[in-house]
This record gives C-alpha cells, sequence and structure tokens, in this order.
C-alpha cells in the first residue's frame, strides 16, 4: 500500500477536525445573550461537534462576544497566544467587527482583526442562534478546505499585529 501523501494526510485532518472543535468562549459585553439558546437542545450546537470549554490551551475556537476595550485586548491576546495550533477566531457581533454603538468611546478597539487575526465575523446585534449556527457550518468548511488559517497568518505577519497591540497597549 502505497504512503499518504502530505495533502492526503492534511485533508484528512482537516475533515476530522472541523467535527470535533472546543470553543473557548470570552465575553466581553452583551454578545452573549444569544450562545447559550445555541448550546441548548433547540439549536445543539453540539451536534456539529462544537462544545464549550474553560481553558486555553485545549480550545480550538475562541469567540469574542460584544466590545473590546483596551484592557481586555491584554486578556484576549494572552488567551490566544496560549492556544495550541490550529487555532480559530470568531468575532461575534457588532462590536467586535467594529465597535458597534461604542465606535466613539476612547478606550474601545474597533477592530478585533487588526491585533489578532479573525477566520470569520457574524454580523448583528446580537445575531440570532440560526446565525451562529451558519457561522459555525461555514467556520467548519473552512477547516474542511484549508482555508481557515488565522493562526498561520499571526506567525507570518508577527511584526504588524505586535505593533498595531504596541499603539494600543504601550
Amino acid at each position: 500500500m502505497d504512503k499518504m501523501t502530505e495533502e492526503q494526510y492534511r485533508a484528512i485532518s482537516n475533515m476530522l477536525r472541523k467535527r470535533s472543535l472546543w470553543m473557548l468562549h470570552y465575553c466581553t459585553g452583551c454578545g452573549a445573550m444569544e450562545l447559550p439558546p445555541t448550546m441548548t437542545s433547540r439549536y445543539d450546537m453540539e451536534r456539529f461537534g462544537i462544545v464549550p470549554y474553560v481553558t486555553p490551551r485545549q480550545a480550538d475556537i475562541l469567540l469574542v462576544t460584544g466590545y473590546v476595550n483596551v484592557k481586555t485586548l491584554k486578556r484576549i491576546i494572552t488567551v490566544y497566544e496560549q492556544m495550541l495550533d490550529p487555532k480559530y477566531v470568531i468575532g461575534f457581533g457588532s462590536c467586535a467587527i467594529n465597535g458597534g454603538i461604542y465606535y466613539d468611546s476612547y478606550s474601545v478597539i474597533n477592530r478585533l482583526d487588526a491585533y489578532i487575526p479573525v477566520d470569520v465575523y457574524i454580523a448583528g446585534c446580537m445575531p440570532r442562534p440560526e446565525a451562529i449556527i451558519t457561522m459555525f457550518k461555514h467556520l467548519m468548511n473552512l477547516i474542511d478546505s484549508g482555508k481557515a488559517d488565522g493562526y498561520k497568518r499571526y506567525k507570518q505577519n508577527y511584526e504588524f499585529y505586535k505593533n498595531n497591540q504596541r499603539k494600543v497597549l504601550g
């Protein structure tokens, strides 16, 4: 029997990985209100292999909900850097995308993806459980096709991200 090529190995790994994702939920504001219904029996995100987890060292997904201010940005970066590769980031809600209703506050970060790579954004204030499930399925498709590569972009563009982080955090 022939040996498996690296491409075949990667395809099988991605296929299996997408069905077993552990999610670390980092709630910074009101965006977390729609997540519990997504976890319960009506929408049941666990049927897709996505389960909540409590430690960054074992999580695959970092779900950032709500607005991100300067204080929490430092913690989010620390948590992200503690996660093992491959890791995926989801920006949840309008606040993670553009600051939401707090966009003009001196302490709110308006673009999470300027500081850590975001693989998927989900828009809305607050996104409904149906939209959350759709976003999870989209992330799974990106993983399966090998296009969810934020962790690679972070390594390749490390100086870009670190410079942006230094500007805000000092």
